[in-house]
């Protein structure tokens, strides 16, 4: 755990200009400064920093954060990682909860990386010495630079080759601890990976962090194809993708990233010039791997065998992908011809013919129509059955939207129909229609509490003067701007330039960070500032206009409770007194 405290202290000592600017070219327009957005592909200039409020946000893909947001976005970092690698241009030294701390594994991380890279090492110049291994790597046309650049090595057949590199082999509890030793059952220790090609796997940063291993030559009949190092402190392969330290460059430039099953099959292909393949390491498409994917790039493709062993996993990581979804971006799915994987079929195509593909949505219509039939009533309401979990964990709206419509077509039932029997929550197409749902919200006090965040966000110290009663007002019709006004009274130290930062860091999740990345990217478009009076004005107004309609619905309820009986008489008193009071000039332009 970070403390909040060494969180604020950051955020006010680091630029975001400067840190944004360490990566990609801004300048200057206005107040702010712009750039192409380094999220996604575009000609045009969509992405806008701040160094007033120290945030970024990007109009055209909705990329919002702070400096420790985009250093995480940009580099791959995790959290953690991200606020050391700030803390260390300011020279900050990020406070340790368990000073010089052990894994329970046994050695500490830093002796970890030590060994993982002296392995690399070691297999590299292996690599050099096995006329088998280089006559292996060239039949499958892989080159020196190629094969330099992922940094491919070779273990040796022995089984204590290792000892070769590290004095302490023995010994060493480093060398268990990362994986490339078993200690055996007579106390005898032996090197996990022999004869083999070894892939160093990497962190976003090109750390090693693990290895691949692939059998080749007459060992390829013996064991396993691939051996991948255990899950140590620094790997997690529910979490990693090889190759994307290699492909980072590309993914950027193309805004596209392919996902392949194997090792090889990223060599190759970056061999061929798709360099912005990478591969799942031997595991399932996890939530994770796909919401790394999608920061990365606007399209995903996921490519796999076509025989019922790829469907199966490819409906696995589309399952996997749903709860992951974003607007705007594409996840799409490829199958190889029976015979073929992504090294042969790259070589038959050219590269950029390569990638057409079956979107998320049409596999996932496909598959599920394939196990119901169509021309029967049955068939058509087990496909609802089957499509409701899935389409009820799309977060993405206008995706979701699209889903129910293709479903209800398939299923010959109206959108509305689909939406009751799924249990979501109608579109509201036009104001008629929310009317009739009910859901309609008043625009006086939709854009009241608008004005009431962009007046904070721009003067901080106003939100000292938000008084409980206000609060709970506010947090009557908008618990997200309460939560916001909440967060602010916190920070009254802050001023405007870090409060942006500080709040977005409170509010990584949630509501109440969706409502701040739509309310950052609105005061970048107009920073007008308001008087305390105005602001106290909005809120006894906020407040009033949130008890009228509690007394509205409190009148209608048939057989109050004495409470709200009492709740009722009390809130009727209220607003007459402030009707009595000399009228005041509130707001007249929300």
């Amino acid at each position: 755990m970070i403390p909040d405290d060494f969180k604020q202290q950051l955020l006010s000592r680091v630029d975001i200009v400067d840190v944004i600017e360490r990566h990609v070219p801004l300048r200057k327009a206005g107040q702010n400064f712009v750039a192409r957005c380094p999220f996604h592909s575009e000609k045009t200039p969509s992405f806008s920093v701040s160094p007033g409020k120290q945030f970024y946000h990007c109009f055209g893909c909705g990329a919002h954060g702070n400096a420790i947001s985009f250093v995480m976005e940009h580099a791959g970092l995790g959290y953690v990682e991200a606020v050391k690698e700030l803390a260390g241009m300011v020279g900050m030294s990020l406070p340790e909860s368990r000073p010089n701390a052990v894994p329970q594994n046994g050695a500490p991380e830093a002796d970890l990386r030590a060994t993982l890279l002296a392995a690399a090492r070691f297999y590299k110049a292996c690599l050099k010495r096995s006329d088998a291994a280089i006559a292996y790597l060239k039949q499958r046309g892989v080159s020196g630079e190629i094969a330099a650049r992922f940094g491919l090595g070779y273990a040796p057949a022995g089984w204590q080759s290792l000892a070769e590199a590290f004095p302490d082999y023995r010994s060493s509890a480093a060398l268990k601890d990362a994986g490339l030793v078993v200690d055996g059952e007579n106390g005898r220790r032996y090197d996990r990976f022999r004869d083999r090609i070894m892939f160093p796997i990497t962190d976003p940063r090109g750390n090693v962090i693990g290895f691949g291993a692939r059998v080749f030559g007459e060992a390829a009949q013996e064991g396993p194809k691939y051996l991948n190092s255990p899950e140590t402190a620094l790997f997690q392969k529910g979490q990693e993708l090889f190759g994307l330290y290699q492909a980072r460059p590309a993914v950027r430039r193309h805004g596209r990233i392919v996902v392949v099953e194997g090792y090889m099959d990223v060599v190759s292909l970056h061999q061929h010039g798709v360099d912005y393949a990478v591969a799942t390491l031997g595991t399932s498409t996890t939530p994770v791997h796909v919401a790394k994917l999608l920061k990365l790039a606007d399209e995903v493709y996921f490519c796999f065998d076509g025989d019922d062993a790829g469907r199966k996993a490819a409906w696995r990581a589309l399952e996997n992908a749903l709860d992951q979804l974003v607007d705007g971006k594409q996840l799409s799915f490829m199958f190889f011809p029976e015979g073929e994987d992504p090294d042969s079929y790259v070589r038959r195509c050219a590269a950029d013919d390569v990638w057409t593909a079956l979107p998320l949505s049409e596999l996932m219509a496909r598959e599920l129509s394939r196990q119901v039939d169509l021309e029967t009533v049955e068939g058509r309401a087990k496909l609802l059955q089957l499509a409701g979990p899935l389409v009820r964990k799309v977060p993405a709206p206008a995706f979701q939207l699209q889903l129910r419509r293709r479903f209800a077509k398939l299923a010959e039932v109206t959108v509305p129909e689909l939406e009751e029997l799924f249990g979501l929550r109608p579109v509201v197409s036009s104001p008629g229609a929310a009317r009739r749902t009910g859901l309609a919200r008043s625009p006086a006090m939709l854009s009241l509490t608008r004005w009431i965040l962009h007046a904070v966000l721009n003067d901080p110290s106003l939100a000292a003067r938000v008084e409980p009663a206000e609060l709970d007002a506010t947090d009557r019709f908008h618990p997200a701007l309460c939560g916001v006004l909440e967060l602010l009274a916190r920070c009254p130290e802050l001023g405007a330039r870090d409060i942006c930062a500080a709040a977005i860091e409170a509010a990584r999740d949630g509501a109440t960070a969706g409502l701040l990345r739509e309310a950052h990217a609105e005061v970048l478009a107009s920073e007008k500032v308001v008087s305390a009076a105005e602001f106290e004005s909005a809120l006894r107004t906020l407040r009033d206009r949130v008890e009228r309609r509690r007394i509205t619905e409190l009148i209608a309820k048939a057989g109050r409770s004495a409470e709200e009986a009492e709740e009722l008489e009390r809130l009727k008193e209220r607003v007459s007194q402030r009707a009595k009071q000399p009228a005041e000039s509130i707001l007249s332009s929300v």
